[in-house]
């Protein structure tokens, strides 16, 4: 694969994951790809767009661990929005929002 066809990937999750349409997992899931998405590797790549072709709410629900997340989506890039998650919320609390 060539790097400017991932590039093309990532810049196609990056607008599908600031325009969900539902404004708390753009609110997650696009400062996720803007400052975890350029290290992802290609398999890391299919499997967040995997993630952005689910449901807004289920996906949500998933990443705050509300409910469990399917096995084929459970892996590390699952992980690394949660941690990523966890620490940008941490950060925004630190600053004074919330």
């Amino acid at each position: 694969m060539t790097d400017d066809t991932l590039q093309t990937r990532l810049a196609r999750a990056r607008f599908r994951a600031w325009r969900r349409g539902f404004r708390e997992a753009d609110l997650i899931l696009g400062p996720f790809v803007d400052a975890e998405g350029p290290d992802l590797n290609p398999e890391e790549l299919e499997a967040l767009e995997a993630l952005l072709d689910q449901d807004d709410h289920q996906l949500y629900a998933w990443i705050l661990g509300n409910a469990p997340t399917p096995a084929p989506h459970d892996g590390p890039v699952m992980a690394r929005i949660r941690a990523f998650m966890a620490a940008h919320v941490a950060a925004a609390v630190a600053e004074g929002a919330g």
